[in-house]
């Protein structure tokens, strides 16, 4: 080929890849929030009670009754990965113990992950569950009935069971049972930040609209959230907190009402806490990410995901190649 040809190829490749990730840098840029003050009294005061906190006396008067045969190390684990489940899926959990929650390292840091459920409706299906809880020994089940309405109480189970019983989780992925998780490119990235406290991280939605019609399952009245726009928030598909988030967020959620969505009651009490969330494109959010194994190997989540789906590209994912331009 002539040199002008060779320079036309190289253009069209720098071209692809400029369209492929200037998009999502973009949008990580505009999305990109300044940091809170921390001159509110009361964000002050949920900081210094969050840093002061008691797990002792929490174990002693934990809010949800949790029956759960899931231990977690007195060492320190590098990335606790909270699946939210439905009691009913069985077989889902168990596809995800096949293929990506069976990572327990990544890069030489530990990784544990475990199912939060809320009770079934049926007795046989609790019957089920205690058998697979003590075979498995990683499901975390709280004490309310699993529904629409209880998605919240399960997020507050699950980060009132992490600071007391998993305090010493340095981050805390919570993701949904329809959710491929690249562990390997996750951890390597949150390896790399260098904010240790206040991390909180997701696809955020940036002035997201409270639901105010009474006859959508999502319903917030306005007594119950009076704001125009709810503040900046992580997807609920797959975020990742750092311990001190928690622990802030479960200081904070005292005051804020269970009536909103999961994943915007973490936000709203991230912000009461002076909490910014940071944005990371290579969450998928609720989009499912058209299966490309570099592109896999790079996202950290994709939401959507049939089981079938997630043995071949878990498979395929795994296989130790590396990725060329």
């Amino acid at each position: 080929l002539r040199t002008h040809q060779w320079c036309f190829i190289l253009f069209n490749v720098l071209l692809f890849h400029m369209l492929l990730f200037g998009a999502d840098l973009l949008e990580e840029y505009f999305l990109r929030s300044l940091p809170l003050s921390y001159t509110d009294a009361k964000t002050l005061e949920i900081r210094e009670r969050a840093r002061k906190l008691d797990t002792d006396l929490l174990k002693a008067n934990l809010s949800y009754t949790v029956s759960s045969a899931a231990t977690c190390s007195d060492h320190e684990i590098f990335l606790l990965v909270l699946v939210c489940s439905s009691p009913e899926n069985r077989t889902r959990r168990n596809v995800i113990r096949q293929t990506w929650g069976n990572v327990t390292d990544a890069r030489g840091y530990a990784v544990l992950t475990l199912f939060a459920l809320g009770k079934p409706a049926s007795v046989s299906t609790q019957l089920e569950i205690n058998e697979e809880s003590q075979k498995h020994r990683d499901i975390i089940e709280g004490s309310f009935i699993d529904s629409p309405e209880t998605q919240t109480q399960k997020i507050l189970m699950s980060v009132e069971w992490t600071v007391t019983v998993c305090p010493h989780a340095r981050y805390i992925l919570k993701t949904d049972e329809d959710t491929f998780v690249s562990i390997p490119s996750l951890a390597g990235y949150l390896l790399s930040l260098t904010q240790l406290e206040d991390t909180y991280i997701g696809r955020v939605i940036h002035q997201g609209v409270p639901n105010r019609d009474p006859e959508n399952p999502g319903f917030v009245p306005i007594h119950q959230y009076s704001e125009e726009f709810y503040p900046d928030y992580c997807d609920g598909s797959a975020f990742v907190m750092s311990q001190d988030v928690a622990r802030k967020v479960y200081v904070a959620a005292k005051e804020v009402p269970v009536s909103v969505p999961p994943d915007i009651f973490v936000g709203i009490c991230a912000k009461k806490a002076g909490i910014t969330p940071i944005h990371s494109s290579r969450f998928s959010g609720e989009k499912h990410i058209s299966y490309n194994r570099c592109c896999y190997k790079f996202i950290f989540t994709s939401s959507n995901m049939k089981e079938d789906e997630l043995f071949k590209d878990w498979k395929e994912t795994s296989d130790g190649k590396d990725c060329s331009l």
